[in-house]
Order: structure tokens, then sequence, then C-alpha cells
């Protein structure tokens, strides 16, 4: 099985030129593919964090908008929140806060295992990063 994901979160931002900006500086991913929409818009953006790859794009209307919307439109509810595994957590926070995220979950060892914290970003979208990885859990549940 190739390491990288096969699930792609996806996100709507009202303003997506300036949240890849922002994801960029403060979390640390990278462009990988930006398409252009109508009047300054991001029609449809790839980002990437290692290998892990998000898409996101602009508000407004085009066909799925009927159905997802921004934090900003829901007055700041989130219903998802993408978890990404990284390697130096400590050092992913620090920039994070650097860089204005507003810290929501503080950096915290788990009782499952790993280390992490949840964030929002500038246009209210939540974040989740940590050192557990699912993977190399037992997969077994407790309610079995």
């Amino acid at each position: 099985m190739s390491s990288k994901s096969k699930i792609f979160a996806t996100m709507k931002y009202e303003d997506a030129h300036a949240a890849m900006k922002w994801l960029c500086e403060a979390l640390g991913f990278e462009k990988h593919l930006v398409v252009d929409g109508p009047d300054g818009t991001v029609a449809h953006a790839q980002m990437r964090y290692k290998d892990v790859m998000i898409m996101l794009g602009s508000t407004g209307d085009q066909e799925l908008d009927k159905y997802m919307k921004s934090p900003g439109e829901l007055r700041g509810i989130n219903t998802q929140s993408a978890y990404i595994l990284v390697d130096d957590i400590d050092a992913h926070y620090r920039q994070a806060k650097t860089f204005g995220a507003k810290i929501i979950l503080d950096i915290k060892d788990e009782e499952y295992g790993g280390r992490g914290y949840t964030c929002q970003d500038p246009q209210g979208v939540i974040w989740n990063f940590g050192t557990y990885n699912p993977w190399d859990s037992k997969g077994e549940s407790s309610s079995d």
C-alpha cells in the first residue's frame, strides 16, 4: 500500500487565497495545484502537508455550495475537521501560534497515545494535529 493518503479532506473558504497563504506560513502546507475561478476566487486548489493532501475552494455559487458551507457562513460552526499526523508536534504548535492560530484544545499528551493540539485558522476552520498514528493502533474496540 502506498504511504500517500487515499482520503482527501475538502474545505470551503470565503477568501481561499488568504487561507492558502496562511496554511503555508502557519501550518506548513505547500500549494500543489491552484485553479483560479472568476473574480479572484479559487475554483479548486490542492494543498500538501508531506504525504497528506487537502482540497479547498472559494465559497460561491458552484454546484457543491448548495450542500457545503464555510464556518463563516455558519456563524463559526464547523461540522467536520481534519486530523493530520506531524513529526515534531511541539515545533508545529509553536509555529501555528506564531502565525495567529486560535488554540482551542491546547497541546497535551493523550491517554491513548501521542501528543496533539487543535486550532482554528483565521477563517474559523478547525484543524487537529498530533503524533498519534491510528494505523499503529491495534484497531480493537472497547465496545466489542
